[in-house]
């Protein structure tokens, strides 16, 4: 199983925005649209072996598990509303760490980063993709791999405190920055490669 844990800074909590406007009155929940086809969509399919984890403003996580995972297309706008229907879920049901299904393969809980990391890692190892980290090779890849990156902005000092609690093994991807989505698909190919090798 490989997994994304994606922080988000300024994507909202609310789901009463327009999908006519998703970089700008959205909070740029395009770039977290991105990552989530990036992590899931094939030619011709889906991943099922993976997971997407994205924590909203340390306070809402939502998770899409690719093995039950329905309606996800490769245009922003369609998957910015199962975004806003987990929100609205979230208002609606979600009270606690529990999770509640929003639509199929798609669960939200009231939960943080710390609860998050707590949850998802539970003794795998976690790679944090960072540009100024270590050049990720095939042969780093460990099994069931946990990564974790920003959105477009950077981790704050008290995020990378409770991120560094989990001794998260720094990685950069190549020698030039690279958007969070094209990070997910090469990251993506380094399993690819040490899988079928």
């Amino acid at each position: 199983m490989r997994t994304f844990i994606a922080i988000a800074h300024t994507a909202p909590t609310d789901p009463g925005f327009s999908l006519d406007d998703l970089p700008g009155g959205a909070g740029r929940l395009d770039v977290l649209c991105r990552y989530v086809t990036a992590a899931f969509l094939l030619s011709h399919g889906i991943r099922e072996d993976v997971t997407v984890w994205v924590v909203i403003r340390d306070t809402i996580t939502i998770e899409f598990r690719g093995d039950e995972l329905r309606h996800l297309n490769p245009d922003e706008r369609s998957t910015a509303a199962l975004f806003q229907r987990a929100l609205e879920t979230a208002e609606e049901r979600a009270f606690s760490h529990r999770a509640v299904e929003s639509t199929p393969g798609i669960y939200v809980r009231r939960q943080g980063i710390k609860r998050t990391l707590s949850v998802v890692t539970d003794e795998r190892p976690l790679l944090h993709l960072d540009e100024t980290g270590t050049l990720l090779d095939t042969d780093d890849i460990p099994e069931d791999p946990v990564f974790l990156l920003s959105d477009h902005l950077d981790l704050t000092k008290g995020e990378l405190d409770v991120i560094g609690r989990f001794e998260p093994a720094p990685y950069a991807l190549g020698p030039v920055e690279i958007h969070g989505n094209h990070a997910i698909a090469v990251a993506h190919n380094h399993c690819d490669r040490a899988t079928h090798r």
